[in-house]
């Protein structure tokens, strides 16, 4: 499988509230189920669009993004109080063992799903804490998105995240996107 990055230069793309169709900002919150105190990471966060959703739900916001450019694009559109802008790769975080209380990852499971990478996720995440993905799958259409090659269907999302040690609660293959709520 080969990963990709999302070119920054398209990150205007990212703001476009068509992006709902695909994960609505209540089905997200649905899937993590934050406590106000909690601290949650959005994994890929981009220019912000799902993290600025997330962010009056809880404590505070990791927005963990692997390019630096990202991050300044989020920064004209404003970045909540309780976001901290974190350029790391999902591979190594730089988060102490347990710190986060739960991580979304919207539309960039495909970017990132390695071995290590879930490892790396599972170390980070409190016990209990949850990971929500939604991200293109698979068995789309590939209409939108990435191409197919570099999708997983909901199948194969499940068994990356188990064999890193988290117990999937819902894995489901959508007309053209993925959703799945594990705990760690």
């Amino acid at each position: 499988m080969g990963f990709h990055t999302f070119d920054a230069d398209r990150a205007a793309k990212l703001e476009d509230p068509e992006r709902f169709r695909f994960c609505s900002r209540e089905e997200l919150l649905a899937g993590l189920d934050p406590e106000p105190d909690d601290r949650v990471a959005d994994l890929g966060s981009g220019t912000g669009f799902y993290t600025r959703e997330l962010a009056p739900f809880v404590d505070t916001v990791e927005a963990v993004d692997v390019q630096a450019e990202m991050h300044d694009a989020f920064r004209e559109h404003g970045v909540p109080e309780n976001v901290a802008l974190v350029t790391a790769d999902v591979a190594d975080l730089p988060f102490a063992d347990d710190a986060l209380d739960g991580a979304a990852s919207t539309m960039t499971f495909h970017e990132f799903a390695t071995p290590d990478s879930l490892a790396e996720l599972h170390r980070v995440l409190a016990p209990g804490a949850r990971l929500v993905v939604a991200d293109w799958s698979a068995a789309g259409r590939g209409e939108e998105g990435p191409p197919l090659a570099e999708r997983y269907d909901a199948a194969e999302a499940e068994s990356l995240l188990a064999d890193a040690g988290f117990a999937v609660q819902q894995a489901t293959d959508r007309p053209e996107t993925l959703f799945v709520v594990a705990e760690a």
